[in-house]
């Protein structure tokens, strides 16, 4: 193929405000011209990497690795990671120069000269567009030229500095290419076009001026030249490409010689679980079996039976999965919560698991409870089981939090990233203020956004204009719904997760860059804990619950006031009293049971034994309020309506909830039985579902559930 062409120099709307277009949405693109390979080069980060990785691993598209690094001088340094060892390279200078500042500053953060020269080895280094080190040179005078060329070189090896020509017909940037092409000939150096891709498609141009306008805090119609002066920075055929460069055919040529020389993407990762330190003469699986069989006998006083049976088979899954020293770590961190007199509890699907209920991480007896124990872990899941830590907000749960930095060390433990996403208020604000709309007239359509839901966002949308007295004729207005459209979903800043963390063998810091968190002391990892599942980073989760401080007060009072110890492993699942005052919605002050809606509700359900409360905390939620799941099982339930399934094949999976569907692993369960889902396709199910409601996500699996019924 003569005239193949990679792109080598794209950004996302993981540049945050600086790119146009989801990773998604640039691999669609690339793998529709038949590219090979692709590289995402963010401003100072990595947070679209994973997504990235996995939408071209769909298209058969090599995902190439790196980003644009800010110097101090004020230019970007566009790195691709050639090895692993640039990779982890590229991880840590990112991660240096975000954490010598605090999370105020972070707009700040830049690279030392020095700093590069450090992290040098094994990547490859572009001369930029008109934001690098060539053109900021350049713009100093020719001399100065000579003298950064020079410095590249040195640094980076003349195998792996790459002379950048991009051509957007503008003649300013044809003055700086032959300054590049000059500088290339003198230092012999291979020339390399790329694009300087903002977003996917010519016609994102216009959500691009939005995001400029929404960073730069201006309007389209005063942001002048902020603005890019064309819409030529989209991803371009092979063949358009060629012609563009077709004086310089070699700039195209070395796109194809220097992509099939990049060895490293994502699947290389490299990323291991710590190892939990034992005591001499056992190993992580004998000594995790030693803590269970003791802790069984703790708990219900003997280790026969029953409790070893089901004990012995979830030490089996457990050590064949290799996953002993997870559950040693979560241990650990509930151990020391124990000795230091912070209240801790395990919660979600933890609580089907006897280990962890003998290991006092979870206070609910799962045997007992005739709980199903591969809701939490099975063999073909093919992922981590997912520990969420319950812990008094405030400072207890803050030293928990510093406990695990201390035991990990400052580069081998952080907070997973929230990344957050245009929906709503900030869509409707951000594109109305990029349009100039009159304050009070953006006051009403972000208040209105809210209400323009999934499915008829656009009739809703509408409708709601006409109530509020906007003009729908108006060019403008149209112009708005279209950006808000365009802009859901979109990436507008980083986040702290409110509890997952993630730990590592060694530097985290090797895996994944690391950034200053909002609150002092502590980091996280530029992906979301979606990303961290995605690439087998492990994540524990230590939540706050102000429930959880009033329960560790009464426990104390309880104490103080009745001497008694009180286990709350050990509570009477049955006792009559309780259900009687929650049968009479006498509720006030019980966790999850208390609010208006449960109260409503409760006299109904009248709840007589633990799974009743199970299913009364999980009816009222907006999943199946909004499904209207509530009010057939609360008929059914009042034997007003018969109990039965929607079709025969799905009566072993809603027996349970009277033929009405409730829970996220009846979903799964379902889709597999009727729409032929493998338990990959049920975890992507899974994971579209709980993913912000991602629309994309949803269309996809809605195609392939329908097709599969």
């Amino acid at each position: 193929m003569t005239d193949g062409y990679v792109e080598l120099h794209a950004r996302s709307a993981f540049s945050f405000l600086e790119g146009a277009s989801l990773p998604e949405s640039l691999v669609a693109q690339a793998a529709e011209f038949d590219m090979p390979a692709m590289a995402l080069l963010d401003r100072d980060t990595l947070s679209g990497a994973v997504r990235f990785h996995n939408a071209a691993g769909k298209e058969k598209l090599r995902a190439l690795v790196g980003a644009e690094v800010t110097a101090r001088e004020g230019f970007r340094y566009p790195l691709i990671a050639e090895t692993r060892q640039g990779y982890q390279n590229l991880c840590r200078l990112i991660s240096k120069i975000k954490l010598r500042e605090d999370n105020g500053a972070q707009h700040n953060a830049a690279a030392l000269v020095e700093d590069i020269a450090e992290h040098a080895a094994g990547l490859i280094c572009l001369t930029g567009g008109d934001e690098g080190p060539l053109a900021h040179a350049l713009r100093a005078g020719e001399d100065r030229v000579n003298t950064q060329m020079r410095k590249l070189v040195e640094i980076f090896g003349e195998r792996n500095v790459y002379v950048e020509l991009q051509r957007h017909r503008l003649r300013e940037e044809e003055r700086r290419n032959q300054a590049a092409i000059d500088a290339a000939f003198r230092f012999h150096l291979p020339l390399l076009a790329t694009n300087g891709v903002c977003h996917a498609e010519p016609g994102d141009r216009e959500l691009m001026d939005v995001l400029t306008c929404t960073h730069h805090k201006t309007t389209i119609a005063e942001a002048g030249r902020l603005l890019a002066k064309n819409s030529h920075r989209h991803i371009k055929p092979a063949k358009e490409m060629a012609r563009l460069f077709a004086d310089l055919p070699e700039a195209i040529v070395n796109t194809r010689e220097l992509s099939a020389r990049i060895s490293y993407t994502l699947a290389d990762l490299g990323y291991r679980f710590p190892p939990y330190p034992v005591p001499d003469g056992q190993t992580m699986d004998t000594f995790l079996r030693k803590l269970a069989e003791d802790g069984a006998r703790y708990r219900y006083g003997n280790f026969e039976g029953k409790v070893r049976a089901q004990i012995e088979r979830e030490l089996a899954l457990i050590e064949k999965l290799g996953l002993a020293g997870y559950f040693l770590i979560v241990w650990d961190i509930v151990r020391f919560c124990r000795e230091n007199n912070i209240l801790v509890q395990g919660r979600g699907s933890a609580a089907n698991s006897a280990v962890c209920y003998a290991l006092r991480i979870t206070a609910v007896d799962a045997i007992g409870m005739e709980l199903l124990f591969e809701r939490f872990l099975s063999e073909n899941r093919g992922e981590w089981p997912d520990i969420d830590l319950d812990l008094p907000s405030g400072d207890q749960r803050e030293r928990a939090i510093q406990y695990v930095y201390e035991r990990y060390g400052r580069l081998g433990a952080a907070m997973t990233a929230n990344v957050i996403t245009y929906r709503g208020r900030s869509a409707a604000r951000d594109v109305g203020k990029a349009l100039g709309f009159d304050p009070e007239v953006l006051s009403r359509l972000s208040s209105l956004a809210p209400m323009w839901g999934y499915k008829d966002k656009q009739d809703t949308a509408e409708r709601q204009f006409r109530d509020a007295d906007i003009d729908l004729e108006q060019p403008l207005v149209q112009k708005f719904l279209s950006l808000y459209e365009g802009i859901q979903d979109l990436p507008r800043h980083l986040g702290q997760h409110s509890g997952g963390m993630v730990i590592c063998q060694g530097r985290l810091d090797t895996t994944v860059p690391l950034q200053p968190a909002t609150m002092p002391g502590r980091v996280i990892v530029q992906w979301d804990k979606e990303d961290c599942a995605d690439m087998g980073i492990v994540k524990v989760d230590l939540l706050g619950l102000g429930m959880m401080a009033a329960l560790e007060d009464s426990l104390a009072l309880i104490k103080e006031h009745h001497h008694e110890e009180i286990d709350l492993g050990k509570l009477p699942p049955d006792d009559p009293q309780v259900y009687a005052a929650l049968q009479r919605a006498d509720t006030v002050g019980m966790f999850q049971v208390e609010s208006r809606a449960q109260q409503a509700s409760l006299p109904r359900m009248r709840p007589e034994k633990f799974y009743d409360l199970v299913v009364q905390v999980a009816i009222i939620r907006p999943g199946p309020i909004e499904g209207k799941m509530a009010h057939p099982y609360l008929a059914r339930r009042q034997n007003k309506e018969k109990a039965e399934p929607l079709h025969s094949s799905l009566e072993p999976i809603l027996k349970r909830t009277l033929g009405v569907p409730l829970f996220q692993e009846q979903l799964l369960r379902m889709a597999m039985t009727a729409a032929d889902f493998t338990g990959g396709e049920a975890e992507e199910l899974r994971r579209a579902f709980s993913f912000k409601r991602s629309e994309q996500r949803m269309r996809e699996i809605e195609v392939k559930l329908r097709a599969g019924m």
